[in-house]
Protein backbone atom coordinates (compact mmCIF):
# COMPACT_ATOMS: atom_id res chain seq x y z
CA UNK A 1 0.00 0.00 0.00
CA UNK A 2 2.65 2.58 1.09
CA UNK A 3 6.39 2.67 1.67
CA UNK A 4 7.17 2.37 5.33
CA UNK A 5 8.58 6.15 6.78
CA UNK A 6 10.33 4.19 9.15
CA UNK A 7 13.95 2.29 9.10
CA UNK A 8 13.66 -1.32 10.68
CA UNK A 9 10.89 -3.48 9.26
CA UNK A 10 7.46 -4.50 10.34
CA UNK A 11 7.24 -7.64 12.73
CA UNK A 12 6.63 -11.31 11.27
CA UNK A 13 4.55 -13.07 12.73
CA UNK A 14 5.64 -17.20 13.71
CA UNK A 15 3.11 -20.64 13.59
CA UNK A 16 4.68 -23.02 15.42
CA UNK A 17 2.74 -26.37 14.74
CA UNK A 18 3.48 -28.96 17.25
CA UNK A 19 2.65 -32.73 17.74
CA UNK A 20 3.04 -35.81 19.60
CA UNK A 21 6.29 -36.92 18.84
CA UNK A 22 5.71 -40.75 18.94
CA UNK A 23 6.18 -43.10 15.94
CA UNK A 24 6.28 -46.51 16.29
CA UNK A 25 4.00 -49.41 15.02
CA UNK A 26 0.81 -47.26 14.76
CA UNK A 27 2.96 -43.79 13.93
CA UNK A 28 1.13 -41.38 16.26
CA UNK A 29 2.95 -38.60 14.92
CA UNK A 30 2.16 -39.99 11.06
CA UNK A 31 -1.49 -40.07 11.89
CA UNK A 32 -1.97 -36.22 13.16
CA UNK A 33 0.75 -34.99 10.30
CA UNK A 34 -1.32 -33.45 7.90
CA UNK A 35 -4.26 -32.05 10.41
CA UNK A 36 -1.80 -30.06 12.70
CA UNK A 37 -0.28 -28.34 10.17
CA UNK A 38 -3.37 -27.46 8.58
CA UNK A 39 -4.34 -25.65 11.84
CA UNK A 40 -1.26 -23.81 11.21
CA UNK A 41 -2.14 -22.70 7.68
CA UNK A 42 -5.85 -21.74 9.12
CA UNK A 43 -3.88 -18.98 11.35
CA UNK A 44 -1.54 -18.11 8.63
CA UNK A 45 -4.85 -17.20 6.45
CA UNK A 46 -6.62 -15.66 9.06
CA UNK A 47 -4.14 -13.64 9.97
CA UNK A 48 -2.85 -12.63 6.28
CA UNK A 49 -6.97 -11.60 5.25
CA UNK A 50 -7.30 -9.98 8.42
CA UNK A 51 -4.14 -7.88 9.67
CA UNK A 52 -2.15 -4.99 8.21
CA UNK A 53 0.81 -3.19 9.30
CA UNK A 54 0.49 0.39 10.21
CA UNK A 55 1.01 1.43 6.12
CA UNK A 56 -1.80 -0.74 5.35
CA UNK A 57 0.19 -3.88 3.65
CA UNK A 58 -0.58 -7.56 5.21
CA UNK A 59 1.33 -8.74 7.96
CA UNK A 60 3.99 -11.26 6.58
CA UNK A 61 3.60 -14.71 8.31
CA UNK A 62 5.70 -17.71 8.07
CA UNK A 63 5.05 -21.39 9.28
CA UNK A 64 8.01 -23.23 10.72
CA UNK A 65 9.01 -25.80 8.24
CA UNK A 66 8.11 -29.12 9.71
CA UNK A 67 5.81 -29.79 12.55
CA UNK A 68 8.10 -29.48 16.40
CA UNK A 69 7.49 -32.76 18.17
CA UNK A 70 10.93 -33.00 19.65
CA UNK A 71 13.36 -29.77 20.96
CA UNK A 72 15.94 -30.28 17.61
CA UNK A 73 12.65 -29.53 16.08
CA UNK A 74 11.71 -26.42 17.98
CA UNK A 75 15.43 -25.27 17.32
CA UNK A 76 15.06 -25.67 13.56
CA UNK A 77 11.76 -23.34 14.19
CA UNK A 78 13.63 -20.87 16.34
CA UNK A 79 16.80 -20.56 13.85
CA UNK A 80 14.40 -20.09 10.72
CA UNK A 81 12.52 -17.50 12.89
CA UNK A 82 15.41 -15.39 13.57
CA UNK A 83 16.25 -15.50 10.32
CA UNK A 84 12.43 -14.15 9.07
CA UNK A 85 12.68 -11.44 11.80
CA UNK A 86 9.88 -13.69 13.67
CA UNK A 87 8.86 -11.28 17.11
CA UNK A 88 5.22 -12.65 17.65
CA UNK A 89 4.82 -16.53 17.73
CA UNK A 90 1.68 -18.74 17.51
CA UNK A 91 1.74 -22.55 19.10
CA UNK A 92 -0.72 -24.17 17.41
CA UNK A 93 -1.77 -27.89 18.12
CA UNK A 94 -4.24 -30.94 18.15
CA UNK A 95 -2.65 -33.24 20.65
CA UNK A 96 -0.74 -33.77 23.39
CA UNK A 97 2.82 -33.00 23.03
CA UNK A 98 5.97 -32.74 24.99
CA UNK A 99 5.35 -28.95 26.47
CA UNK A 100 9.36 -28.23 27.53
CA UNK A 101 10.47 -29.73 24.52
CA UNK A 102 8.01 -27.94 22.46
CA UNK A 103 7.52 -24.50 23.53
CA UNK A 104 8.79 -21.27 22.60
CA UNK A 105 12.04 -20.61 24.59
CA UNK A 106 12.57 -16.78 23.13
CA UNK A 107 12.32 -14.64 26.31
CA UNK A 108 11.30 -11.79 23.50
CA UNK A 109 8.95 -13.32 21.27
CA UNK A 110 5.48 -12.53 22.07
CA UNK A 111 3.23 -15.74 22.46
CA UNK A 112 0.09 -17.70 22.38
CA UNK A 113 -0.87 -21.08 22.02
CA UNK A 114 -4.22 -23.06 20.42
CA UNK A 115 -4.54 -26.35 21.79
CA UNK A 116 -7.64 -27.93 19.69
CA UNK A 117 -10.99 -28.86 21.81
CA UNK A 118 -11.42 -32.24 20.90
CA UNK A 119 -11.57 -35.90 22.68
CA UNK A 120 -9.96 -38.05 19.84
CA UNK A 121 -6.93 -36.26 20.77
CA UNK A 122 -6.13 -34.49 24.41
CA UNK A 123 -5.29 -30.96 22.77
CA UNK A 124 -6.66 -29.20 25.78
CA UNK A 125 -4.35 -31.05 27.87
CA UNK A 126 -0.91 -30.00 26.38
CA UNK A 127 -2.50 -26.46 26.11
CA UNK A 128 -3.12 -26.40 29.60
CA UNK A 129 0.52 -28.08 30.49
CA UNK A 130 2.54 -25.92 28.30
CA UNK A 131 1.00 -22.77 29.59
CA UNK A 132 1.79 -23.83 33.12
CA UNK A 133 5.56 -24.83 32.04
CA UNK A 134 5.23 -20.80 30.12
CA UNK A 135 3.92 -19.38 33.88
CA UNK A 136 6.95 -21.67 36.07
CA UNK A 137 9.68 -20.11 33.38
CA UNK A 138 8.28 -17.24 33.16
CA UNK A 139 7.04 -16.59 29.84
CA UNK A 140 3.69 -15.31 29.52
CA UNK A 141 1.66 -17.07 27.12
CA UNK A 142 -1.75 -16.48 26.15
CA UNK A 143 -3.99 -19.47 26.07
CA UNK A 144 -6.46 -19.83 23.00
CA UNK A 145 -9.08 -23.05 24.02
CA UNK A 146 -12.35 -23.18 21.74
CA UNK A 147 -15.68 -23.29 23.83
CA UNK A 148 -17.08 -26.09 22.03
CA UNK A 149 -15.98 -29.73 21.13
CA UNK A 150 -15.30 -30.46 17.54
CA UNK A 151 -14.62 -33.65 15.93
CA UNK A 152 -11.00 -34.40 14.68
CA UNK A 153 -11.86 -33.71 11.02
CA UNK A 154 -13.41 -30.20 11.55
CA UNK A 155 -11.30 -27.82 9.51
CA UNK A 156 -13.58 -24.59 10.18
CA UNK A 157 -11.89 -22.08 13.01
CA UNK A 158 -14.66 -21.52 15.84
CA UNK A 159 -15.98 -17.34 16.05
CA UNK A 160 -14.90 -17.35 19.33
CA UNK A 161 -11.49 -18.77 18.47
CA UNK A 162 -10.96 -16.36 15.96
CA UNK A 163 -11.52 -13.71 17.95
CA UNK A 164 -9.17 -14.39 20.72
CA UNK A 165 -6.82 -15.08 17.07
CA UNK A 166 -7.13 -11.87 16.06
CA UNK A 167 -7.77 -9.85 18.78
CA UNK A 168 -3.84 -11.05 20.37
CA UNK A 169 -2.15 -10.66 16.80
CA UNK A 170 -3.80 -6.27 16.31
CA UNK A 171 -2.00 -6.64 19.65
CA UNK A 172 0.94 -8.22 19.24
CA UNK A 173 1.79 -6.64 16.01
CA UNK A 174 1.14 -2.92 17.18
CA UNK A 175 3.52 -3.81 20.15
CA UNK A 176 5.99 -5.20 18.40
CA UNK A 177 6.32 -2.01 15.54
CA UNK A 178 7.01 0.14 18.50
CA UNK A 179 10.07 -1.56 19.39
CA UNK A 180 13.95 0.25 18.16
CA UNK A 181 11.19 3.38 17.05
CA UNK A 182 11.77 7.07 18.41
CA UNK A 183 9.44 9.87 20.19
CA UNK A 184 10.73 12.98 19.11
CA UNK A 185 10.14 15.75 21.18
CA UNK A 186 10.31 19.39 19.78
CA UNK A 187 10.93 21.74 22.67
CA UNK A 188 10.29 20.55 25.92
CA UNK A 189 7.55 21.15 28.73
CA UNK A 190 4.12 23.04 27.78
CA UNK A 191 3.06 25.70 30.46
CA UNK A 192 3.96 22.66 33.59
CA UNK A 193 1.70 19.80 31.96
CA UNK A 194 2.26 16.64 33.67
CA UNK A 195 2.18 14.73 30.30
CA UNK A 196 5.22 16.46 28.89
CA UNK A 197 7.60 16.13 31.33
CA UNK A 198 9.43 13.45 28.89
CA UNK A 199 10.23 10.15 30.98
CA UNK A 200 12.94 8.45 28.86
CA UNK A 201 13.44 5.18 31.35
CA UNK A 202 9.41 4.58 30.75
CA UNK A 203 9.44 4.89 26.89
CA UNK A 204 12.86 2.60 26.73
CA UNK A 205 11.76 0.10 29.06
CA UNK A 206 8.32 -0.54 28.47
CA UNK A 207 7.98 0.15 24.75
CA UNK A 208 11.56 -0.48 23.56
CA UNK A 209 11.77 3.08 21.96
CA UNK A 210 14.00 5.38 22.32
CA UNK A 211 13.70 9.29 22.74
CA UNK A 212 15.11 11.90 20.40
CA UNK A 213 14.85 15.57 21.46
CA UNK A 214 14.86 18.62 19.46
CA UNK A 215 14.74 22.35 20.58
CA UNK A 216 11.95 24.73 18.34
CA UNK A 217 14.43 26.67 17.34
CA UNK A 218 15.53 23.89 14.63
CA UNK A 219 12.01 24.28 12.77
CA UNK A 220 13.20 28.62 12.36
CA UNK A 221 16.80 27.33 11.64
CA UNK A 222 15.71 24.94 8.73
CA UNK A 223 13.42 28.16 7.59
CA UNK A 224 15.89 30.14 7.61
CA UNK A 225 18.37 28.29 6.10
CA UNK A 226 16.26 26.42 3.45
CA UNK A 227 16.42 23.09 4.90
CA UNK A 228 13.33 21.42 3.35
CA UNK A 229 11.91 20.15 0.50
CA UNK A 230 10.75 23.33 -1.57
CA UNK A 231 8.95 21.16 -4.09
CA UNK A 232 6.88 19.34 -0.80
CA UNK A 233 6.04 22.91 0.21
CA UNK A 234 5.04 24.12 -3.06
CA UNK A 235 2.98 21.36 -3.41
CA UNK A 236 1.37 21.57 0.46
CA UNK A 237 0.98 25.52 -0.47
CA UNK A 238 -1.06 25.14 -3.62
CA UNK A 239 -3.23 22.31 -1.95
CA UNK A 240 -4.08 24.54 1.41
CA UNK A 241 -4.62 27.74 -0.77
CA UNK A 242 -6.87 25.52 -2.81
CA UNK A 243 -8.70 23.33 0.09
CA UNK A 244 -8.29 25.71 3.00
CA UNK A 245 -11.43 27.80 4.04
CA UNK A 246 -10.32 30.35 6.46
CA UNK A 247 -12.93 31.13 8.77
CA UNK A 248 -14.01 34.25 11.09
CA UNK A 249 -11.09 35.86 13.33
CA UNK A 250 -12.77 36.29 16.80
CA UNK A 251 -10.31 38.90 18.03
CA UNK A 252 -11.06 42.82 18.67
CA UNK A 253 -10.72 44.30 15.98
CA UNK A 254 -7.62 46.08 16.99
CA UNK A 255 -5.81 42.97 18.14
CA UNK A 256 -6.16 41.59 14.52
CA UNK A 257 -3.55 40.66 12.19
CA UNK A 258 -3.64 42.29 8.58
CA UNK A 259 -4.72 40.25 5.75
CA UNK A 260 -1.44 40.34 4.47
CA UNK A 261 -0.15 39.14 7.83
CA UNK A 262 -2.12 36.34 7.82
CA UNK A 263 -1.51 35.39 4.41
CA UNK A 264 2.31 35.03 5.57
CA UNK A 265 1.62 33.41 8.51
CA UNK A 266 -0.71 30.97 6.49
CA UNK A 267 2.66 30.33 4.36
CA UNK A 268 4.55 29.51 7.61
CA UNK A 269 2.00 26.94 9.51
CA UNK A 270 2.05 24.88 6.17
CA UNK A 271 6.33 25.39 6.36
CA UNK A 272 5.97 24.13 9.59
CA UNK A 273 4.25 21.15 9.04
CA UNK A 274 6.44 19.85 5.75
CA UNK A 275 9.24 20.88 8.41
CA UNK A 276 7.83 18.47 11.01
CA UNK A 277 7.19 16.00 8.64
CA UNK A 278 11.14 15.81 7.84
CA UNK A 279 12.49 16.08 11.30
CA UNK A 280 10.68 12.61 12.45
CA UNK A 281 11.55 10.50 9.36
CA UNK A 282 13.96 12.52 7.36
CA UNK A 283 13.80 13.81 3.92
CA UNK A 284 16.02 11.71 1.00
CA UNK A 285 15.25 15.06 -1.47
CA UNK A 286 17.18 17.74 0.56
CA UNK A 287 20.33 19.25 -1.19
CA UNK A 288 22.90 17.03 -0.48
CA UNK A 289 25.13 19.82 2.04
CA UNK A 290 21.80 18.87 3.76
CA UNK A 291 22.90 15.41 4.71
CA UNK A 292 22.65 14.86 8.12
CA UNK A 293 19.20 16.81 8.30
CA UNK A 294 18.28 14.26 5.49
CA UNK A 295 18.14 11.45 8.21
CA UNK A 296 15.30 12.37 10.31
CA UNK A 297 14.65 10.56 14.02
CA UNK A 298 13.39 7.49 12.74
CA UNK A 299 10.21 8.79 14.98
CA UNK A 300 7.01 7.13 15.30
CA UNK A 301 5.34 9.81 16.67
CA UNK A 302 6.12 13.18 17.88
CA UNK A 303 5.18 15.76 20.18
CA UNK A 304 5.25 19.58 19.88
CA UNK A 305 6.06 22.23 23.09
CA UNK A 306 4.50 25.14 21.24
CA UNK A 307 2.87 27.01 24.27
CA UNK A 308 4.21 29.72 25.42
CA UNK A 309 7.94 29.99 24.63
CA UNK A 310 6.72 29.67 20.58
CA UNK A 311 3.32 30.79 21.00
CA UNK A 312 3.99 33.72 22.11
CA UNK A 313 5.94 35.06 19.18
CA UNK A 314 5.54 32.11 16.41
CA UNK A 315 2.23 31.18 14.87
CA UNK A 316 1.05 28.37 16.77
CA UNK A 317 1.54 24.66 15.94
CA UNK A 318 -2.01 23.71 15.06
CA UNK A 319 -2.18 23.55 11.48
CA UNK A 320 0.84 21.30 11.67
CA UNK A 321 -0.75 19.18 14.09
CA UNK A 322 -3.91 19.02 12.67
CA UNK A 323 -3.09 17.84 9.28
CA UNK A 324 -0.23 15.76 10.51
CA UNK A 325 -2.56 13.74 12.63
CA UNK A 326 -5.34 13.65 9.58
CA UNK A 327 -5.74 10.35 7.08
CA UNK A 328 -4.56 12.38 4.05
CA UNK A 329 -2.85 15.41 3.16
CA UNK A 330 -1.29 17.40 0.24
CA UNK A 331 -0.47 14.17 -1.20
CA UNK A 332 -3.96 12.49 -1.00
CA UNK A 333 -4.31 9.61 1.86
CA UNK A 334 -1.73 8.44 3.64
CA UNK A 335 -0.98 6.76 7.03
CA UNK A 336 -1.60 9.48 9.99
CA UNK A 337 1.24 10.52 12.11
CA UNK A 338 1.16 10.91 15.20
CA UNK A 339 2.14 14.12 16.58
CA UNK A 340 1.12 15.71 20.27
CA UNK A 341 0.02 19.03 21.18
CA UNK A 342 1.64 20.88 23.89
CA UNK A 343 4.51 17.72 23.82
CA UNK A 344 1.92 15.54 26.07
CA UNK A 345 4.21 12.49 25.46
CA UNK A 346 1.67 10.45 27.31
CA UNK A 347 -1.65 11.20 25.01
CA UNK A 348 0.61 11.15 21.95
CA UNK A 349 1.50 7.77 23.41
CA UNK A 350 -2.31 6.61 23.91
CA UNK A 351 -3.09 8.00 20.06
CA UNK A 352 -0.46 5.84 18.99
CA UNK A 353 -1.13 2.38 20.35
CA UNK A 354 -4.93 3.10 18.79
CA UNK A 355 -3.56 3.82 15.69
CA UNK A 356 -1.43 1.08 15.56
CA UNK A 357 -4.50 -1.30 16.65
CA UNK A 358 -6.62 0.40 13.93
CA UNK A 359 -4.79 2.17 11.24
CA UNK A 360 -7.28 5.14 12.01
CA UNK A 361 -6.58 8.66 12.28
CA UNK A 362 -7.08 10.21 16.03
CA UNK A 363 -8.38 12.59 18.48
CA UNK A 364 -6.36 14.81 20.46
CA UNK A 365 -8.30 16.68 22.79
CA UNK A 366 -9.47 18.75 26.32
CA UNK A 367 -11.12 16.16 28.39
CA UNK A 368 -12.80 19.73 28.95
CA UNK A 369 -16.21 20.07 30.75
CA UNK A 370 -19.19 18.01 32.02
CA UNK A 371 -22.26 18.83 31.20
CA UNK A 372 -25.23 16.87 33.12
CA UNK A 373 -28.96 16.42 31.68
CA UNK A 374 -30.31 19.30 34.51
CA UNK A 375 -27.18 21.84 33.59
CA UNK A 376 -28.01 21.56 29.92
CA UNK A 377 -31.80 22.14 30.21
CA UNK A 378 -31.04 25.08 32.52
CA UNK A 379 -28.75 26.51 30.03
CA UNK A 380 -30.54 25.58 26.36
CA UNK A 381 -34.00 24.49 27.46
CA UNK A 382 -33.07 20.88 25.66
CA UNK A 383 -33.66 17.69 27.31
CA UNK A 384 -30.82 15.50 26.39
CA UNK A 385 -32.10 12.22 24.69
CA UNK A 386 -30.66 8.71 23.74
CA UNK A 387 -27.19 7.68 25.06
CA UNK A 388 -26.85 11.00 26.74
CA UNK A 389 -30.03 10.58 28.45
CA UNK A 390 -28.74 7.29 29.75
CA UNK A 391 -25.66 8.25 30.85
CA UNK A 392 -26.73 11.23 32.82
CA UNK A 393 -24.56 13.53 30.47
CA UNK A 394 -21.97 14.75 27.80
CA UNK A 395 -17.96 15.08 28.37
CA UNK A 396 -17.05 18.40 25.85
CA UNK A 397 -13.44 17.01 24.07
CA UNK A 398 -12.05 20.37 22.71
CA UNK A 399 -9.04 21.42 22.21
CA UNK A 400 -7.20 24.56 19.76
CA UNK A 401 -6.68 22.69 16.89
CA UNK A 402 -4.65 19.26 17.29
CA UNK A 403 -7.90 16.99 16.46
CA UNK A 404 -7.78 15.15 13.42
CA UNK A 405 -9.88 16.51 10.81
CA UNK A 406 -11.54 13.09 10.31
CA UNK A 407 -13.35 13.54 13.59
CA UNK A 408 -15.42 15.82 12.08
CA UNK A 409 -17.69 12.95 11.19
CA UNK A 410 -18.93 13.26 7.97
CA UNK A 411 -17.24 10.81 5.90
CA UNK A 412 -20.52 8.26 5.81
CA UNK A 413 -20.29 4.47 5.61
CA UNK A 414 -22.06 1.53 3.82
CA UNK A 415 -24.70 2.74 5.72
CA UNK A 416 -25.03 6.28 5.55
CA UNK A 417 -23.53 6.35 9.62
CA UNK A 418 -20.66 8.72 10.01
CA UNK A 419 -17.49 6.85 10.25
CA UNK A 420 -13.65 7.58 10.70
CA UNK A 421 -12.05 5.44 8.01
CA UNK A 422 -8.88 3.04 8.02
CA UNK A 423 -6.50 5.60 6.21
CA UNK A 424 -5.79 2.95 3.35
CA UNK A 425 -9.73 3.26 2.76
CA UNK A 426 -10.17 7.07 2.76
CA UNK A 427 -11.26 8.23 -0.59
CA UNK A 428 -11.09 11.75 -2.31
CA UNK A 429 -14.42 12.18 -1.54
CA UNK A 430 -13.90 11.54 1.76
CA UNK A 431 -11.31 14.25 1.76
CA UNK A 432 -13.45 17.22 0.38
CA UNK A 433 -16.15 16.19 2.61
CA UNK A 434 -13.56 16.28 5.65
CA UNK A 435 -11.84 19.84 4.47
CA UNK A 436 -15.26 21.21 3.37
CA UNK A 437 -16.77 20.71 7.28
CA UNK A 438 -13.13 22.65 8.24
CA UNK A 439 -12.40 25.80 8.72
CA UNK A 440 -9.11 27.81 9.89
CA UNK A 441 -9.60 30.51 11.91
CA UNK A 442 -7.56 33.23 12.90
CA UNK A 443 -5.93 32.07 16.63
CA UNK A 444 -6.97 33.59 19.57
CA UNK A 445 -4.41 36.11 20.32
CA UNK A 446 -5.02 35.76 23.97
CA UNK A 447 -3.73 32.41 23.69
CA UNK A 448 -2.00 32.85 21.28
CA UNK A 449 -0.11 36.36 20.64
CA UNK A 450 2.04 34.99 17.95
CA UNK A 451 -0.93 33.95 16.00
CA UNK A 452 -1.52 31.39 13.75
CA UNK A 453 -4.71 29.33 13.02
CA UNK A 454 -6.90 26.84 14.07
CA UNK A 455 -8.95 24.14 13.13
CA UNK A 456 -12.43 24.19 13.65
CA UNK A 457 -14.77 21.83 12.94
CA UNK A 458 -18.01 19.88 15.06
CA UNK A 459 -18.53 16.34 14.93
CA UNK A 460 -22.16 15.99 13.58
CA UNK A 461 -22.39 12.26 14.02
CA UNK A 462 -23.32 9.40 16.44
CA UNK A 463 -19.72 7.19 16.16
CA UNK A 464 -18.58 4.46 18.77
CA UNK A 465 -15.73 5.88 20.31
CA UNK A 466 -12.98 4.76 22.61
CA UNK A 467 -11.41 7.26 25.17
CA UNK A 468 -7.93 6.45 26.73
CA UNK A 469 -5.74 7.87 29.08
CA UNK A 470 -2.04 6.62 29.88
CA UNK A 471 -0.79 8.23 33.31
CA UNK A 472 2.41 7.80 35.34
CA UNK A 473 2.35 7.33 38.80
CA UNK A 474 5.02 7.61 41.21
CA UNK A 475 5.97 4.38 43.33
CA UNK A 476 3.40 2.37 40.88
CA UNK A 477 4.43 3.28 37.24
CA UNK A 478 2.50 3.81 34.23
CA UNK A 479 -1.53 2.95 34.17
CA UNK A 480 -3.85 3.17 31.56
CA UNK A 481 -7.75 4.18 31.64
CA UNK A 482 -10.43 3.51 29.05
CA UNK A 483 -13.90 4.89 28.24
CA UNK A 484 -15.80 3.35 25.61
CA UNK A 485 -18.92 5.40 24.53
CA UNK A 486 -19.80 7.25 21.72
CA UNK A 487 -19.62 10.72 19.78
CA UNK A 488 -23.00 12.20 19.78
CA UNK A 489 -24.64 14.85 17.73
CA UNK A 490 -26.60 17.86 19.39
CA UNK A 491 -29.04 20.31 17.76
CA UNK A 492 -27.11 22.97 16.39
CA UNK A 493 -28.44 25.78 18.84
CA UNK A 494 -28.15 24.10 21.44
CA UNK A 495 -24.24 23.03 20.60
CA UNK A 496 -23.54 26.02 19.84
CA UNK A 497 -25.06 28.10 23.33
CA UNK A 498 -23.09 25.27 24.78
CA UNK A 499 -19.34 25.58 22.75
CA UNK A 500 -19.41 29.89 23.20
CA UNK A 501 -18.86 29.08 26.83
CA UNK A 502 -15.53 28.08 25.52
CA UNK A 503 -14.11 28.81 22.50
CA UNK A 504 -15.73 28.89 19.71
CA UNK A 505 -12.86 28.45 16.99
CA UNK A 506 -11.94 25.25 18.24
CA UNK A 507 -12.66 21.53 17.19
CA UNK A 508 -15.92 20.61 19.04
CA UNK A 509 -16.69 16.84 19.80
CA UNK A 510 -20.18 16.15 22.61
CA UNK A 511 -18.50 12.49 24.07
CA UNK A 512 -21.12 10.04 26.41
CA UNK A 513 -19.12 7.19 27.69
CA UNK A 514 -21.10 3.70 28.36
CA UNK A 515 -21.98 3.62 31.67
CA UNK A 516 -23.49 1.41 34.17
CA UNK A 517 -25.77 3.14 37.05
CA UNK A 518 -23.57 1.37 39.75
CA UNK A 519 -21.47 2.86 42.22
CA UNK A 520 -18.27 3.25 40.67
CA UNK A 521 -15.90 5.03 38.13
CA UNK A 522 -18.36 3.93 35.11
CA UNK A 523 -22.14 5.43 37.48
CA UNK A 524 -22.25 8.25 35.06
CA UNK A 525 -20.78 10.58 32.44
CA UNK A 526 -19.65 12.63 35.90
CA UNK A 527 -17.96 9.87 37.12
CA UNK A 528 -15.47 9.42 34.61
CA UNK A 529 -14.79 12.57 34.15
CA UNK A 530 -14.43 12.79 37.83
CA UNK A 531 -12.09 9.76 37.89
CA UNK A 532 -10.20 10.64 34.69
CA UNK A 533 -6.49 11.03 34.97
CA UNK A 534 -5.46 14.15 33.34
CA UNK A 535 -6.72 16.97 31.59
CA UNK A 536 -6.06 15.46 28.06
CA UNK A 537 -7.60 12.70 26.67
CA UNK A 538 -6.50 10.39 23.22
CA UNK A 539 -10.05 8.86 21.20
CA UNK A 540 -9.93 6.34 18.99
CA UNK A 541 -13.24 5.71 16.61
CA UNK A 542 -14.57 2.20 17.65
CA UNK A 543 -14.92 0.38 20.64
CA UNK A 544 -11.49 -0.83 21.45
CA UNK A 545 -10.89 -1.17 24.76
CA UNK A 546 -10.50 -4.65 24.88
CA UNK A 547 -7.71 -4.86 22.03
CA UNK A 548 -5.99 -2.03 24.47
CA UNK A 549 -6.29 -4.20 27.68
CA UNK A 550 -4.70 -7.21 25.52
CA UNK A 551 -1.98 -4.77 24.24
CA UNK A 552 -1.58 -3.14 27.59
CA UNK A 553 -0.65 -6.50 29.09
CA UNK A 554 2.07 -6.90 26.93
CA UNK A 555 3.38 -4.03 28.20
CA UNK A 556 2.93 -4.95 31.30
CA UNK A 557 0.59 -1.55 31.77
CA UNK A 558 -1.90 -2.51 34.32
CA UNK A 559 -5.42 -1.16 33.15
CA UNK A 560 -6.58 1.05 36.11
CA UNK A 561 -10.13 1.71 34.99
CA UNK A 562 -12.29 0.66 31.98
CA UNK A 563 -15.87 0.03 31.36
CA UNK A 564 -15.09 -3.47 28.92
CA UNK A 565 -16.97 -6.74 29.36
CA UNK A 566 -15.75 -8.93 31.53
CA UNK A 567 -16.09 -11.71 28.77
CA UNK A 568 -13.83 -9.74 26.82
CA UNK A 569 -11.13 -9.17 28.51
CA UNK A 570 -8.12 -11.58 27.38
CA UNK A 571 -4.57 -11.56 28.81
CA UNK A 572 -1.85 -14.04 29.41
CA UNK A 573 -2.90 -17.18 31.09
CA UNK A 574 -0.57 -16.70 33.96
CA UNK A 575 -2.71 -13.44 34.61
CA UNK A 576 -4.88 -15.85 36.07
CA UNK A 577 -2.62 -17.04 39.14
CA UNK A 578 -2.48 -13.90 40.82
CA UNK A 579 -5.85 -14.11 42.11
CA UNK A 580 -9.86 -13.83 41.52
CA UNK A 581 -9.94 -10.17 40.96
CA UNK A 582 -8.69 -9.68 37.21
CA UNK A 583 -8.30 -5.53 38.31
CA UNK A 584 -6.09 -6.52 40.58
CA UNK A 585 -4.79 -9.20 39.12
CA UNK A 586 -3.56 -7.26 36.21
CA UNK A 587 -1.27 -5.42 38.39
CA UNK A 588 0.14 -7.83 40.10
CA UNK A 589 0.98 -9.83 37.12
CA UNK A 590 2.41 -6.40 35.45
CA UNK A 591 4.88 -5.56 39.08
CA UNK A 592 5.62 -9.54 39.00
CA UNK A 593 7.06 -9.56 35.20
CA UNK A 594 8.21 -5.93 35.09
CA UNK A 595 8.81 -3.89 31.81
CA UNK A 596 8.94 -5.50 28.75
CA UNK A 597 12.69 -4.41 28.10
CA UNK A 598 13.39 -3.89 31.20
Amino acid sequence: MAKSRLIGSYPVIGIRPTIDGRRGALDVRGSLEEQTMNMAKSVKELYEANLKYSNGEPVKVVIADSTIGRVGEAAACADKFRHEGVDITVTVTPCWCYGAETMDMDPQTIKAVWGFNATERPGAVYLASVLATHAQKGLPAFGIYGHEVLDADDTVMPEDVKEKMLRFGRAAVAVATMRNKSWLQIGSVTMGIGGSIIDPDFIESYLGMRVESVDEVEIIRRMTEGIYDHEEFDRAMKWAKENCTIGFDKNPPELQMTEEQKEEQFEFVVKMAVIIQELMNGCDKLDPKFSEEAIGHNALAAGFQGQRQWTDFYPNGDFAEAMLNTSFDWNGAREPYILATENDVLNGLGMLFMKLLTGRAQMFADVRTYWSANAVKRVTGYDLEGVAKENDGIIHLINSGACCLDASGVVKDENGNGVMKEWWNVTEEDQKAIMKATTWNAADNGYFRGGGFSSRFETRATMPATMIRLNLVKGLGPVLQIAEGWTVELPEDVSDTLWKRTDYTWPCTWFVPRCDGKDGAFKTAYDVMNNWGANHGAISYGHIGADLITMCSMLRIPVCMHNVPEADVFRPAAWNAFGMDKEGADFRACKNYGPLYK
